[in-house]
């Protein structure tokens, strides 16, 4: 596990675009999804793992074959192969920042600087070699840097047989980011006992705990009349929807939060007279404040029509996933294990909530129990990203490390 290995293999994944659609109903949600599908199904194939396989939704899975003489629980790890739509992915020209000093990176092809004054993450990985972005482009180690790990284990397992270890199921997902990245993982197929995701960010982060989520659209009805004769017919949706708007906490919001604060989210609106939208998330890691923020909502639309008289104000509720710590918490032992790989290591283990979600949220309520391992990216979705590598180094060294102590569970 070099470090041109990992930065060889890191880049050749994330020059390919995988930028899903949340408007697509096709699964992958978007068609260059399915570059980086077939590029990693066949590099699983060349190292020897002959039973990889591409479903026709582009799920890629495939199994390292136990090398004990007895039985082992079987384990799997997980990745997801396409990036966000928050910002562009498309033509990625990473800078790569050997030894570095400390100071200000500028990114080349912008104005902007990435500042350990303002990202102080930075300043702990002074000395070491950086991949970040050129400023006009997203990284996408959000979750490249996660297969690249994956990749590089399996790679190591295969070339060094001496080390012993049970089946290891390896499984890369598409629409990770648009929330359904797991809807059609078949869990039956992968055939695990448990699971990790490669999918946290600095080194050291061990996650068994994220939000509850849903997502919100409130619409809002008005009338549109010529307004020099608009007295007592004209009803602006805006102006409603703003006091929609100004009713939710305000502080209560992702700028105002941290670790297990819950909060309202609205990511984006479309407005006119006649019609407004309002697009919201909705988070909570409590199961009961997340009903309760729910309540709120539905509560809020009831008054704005009984303000108004109408029924013009209508919200549309849907639940994305749910806190993963339900279904992890009765088999601990899973978090124990990759806990004691990382001290192994002499990494310091960070065990703390996720403030968002997972493909391991959803297949934990599958029936594979998933907590999420660190990848080792900061600053995911935009212009700013960056990941030191050797954090993908040991992120690579522990998923051989749990393989090993797996290994020696009857």
């Amino acid at each position: 596990m070099t470090h041109q290995e990992i930065t060889d293999r890191f880049i050749s994944y994330i020059t390919i675009d995988t930028e899903s659609d949340p408007a697509s109903d096709t699964t992958p949600s978007t068609e260059k999804q399915w570059n980086l599908a077939r590029k990693l199904h066949q590099e699983l194939l060349d190292m020897g793992l002959s039973d990889a396989s591409i479903d026709e939704n582009a799920y890629v899975m495939a199994t390292i074959p136990s090398n004990l003489d007895r039985e082992a629980p079987t384990i799997g790890f997980i990745s997801h192969f396409d990036s966000t739509p928050d910002f562009t992915g498309a033509n990625i020209k990473p800078q790569i920042i050997e030894n570095y000093d400390g100071d200000d990176i500028p990114l080349k092809g912008s104005d902007l600087i990435l500042s350990p004054d303002y990202f102080e993450d930075l300043k702990q990985y002074k000395g070491q070699t950086i991949i970040t972005t050129d400023g006009t482009t997203l990284l996408a180690a959000d979750d490249k840097a996660g297969i690249t790990e994956i990749m590089t284990a399996a790679k190591h397992l295969m070339d060094h047989p001496e080390i012993k270890h049970g089946d290891i199921k390896i499984g890369f997902t598409p629409d990770e980011e648009i929330g359904r990245g797991a809807h059609k993982f078949e869990v039956a197929k992968f055939g695990a006992d448990w699971a990790y995701t490669m999918d946290g960010s600095q080194i050291g982060e061990l996650e068994y705990e994220n939000f509850n989520a849903a997502g919100a659209v409130v619409t809002v009805k008005g009338k549109i009349v010529h307004p020099g004769y608009a007295k007592g017919k004209m009803i602006n949706s805006m102006y409603i929807a703003t006091e929609f708007i100004g009713s939710l906490p305000r502080l209560e919001t992702p700028e105002h939060t941290e670790d297990y604060q819950g909060f309202f989210h609205l990511h984006d609106m479309e407005g006119a007279v006649e019609e407004t939208k309002l697009h919201y998330i909705i988070r909570d890691h409590d199961k009961d404040h997340f009903e309760a923020r729910k309540e709120m909502m539905r509560k809020l639309v009831a008054d704005l029509n009984a303000q108004y008289d109408t029924d013009a104000v209508s919200i549309e509720i849907k639940d994305q996933y749910f806190n993963m710590k339900e279904k992890v918490e009765p088999v601990m032992h899973i978090v124990e294990i990759a806990e004691q790989a990382m001290k192994d290591l002499d990494i310091e283990p960070i065990i703390k909530p996720i403030r968002g979600g997972t493909d391991g949220s959803q297949l934990s309520y599958m029936g594979l129990p998933c907590p999420n391992i660190f990848a080792g990216g900061h600053n995911f979705h935009g212009p700013y990203e960056y990941v030191p590598v050797e954090s993908m180094i040991a992120a690579s060294k522990v998923i051989v490390r749990i393989a090993e102590l797996v290994a020696r569970k009857k």
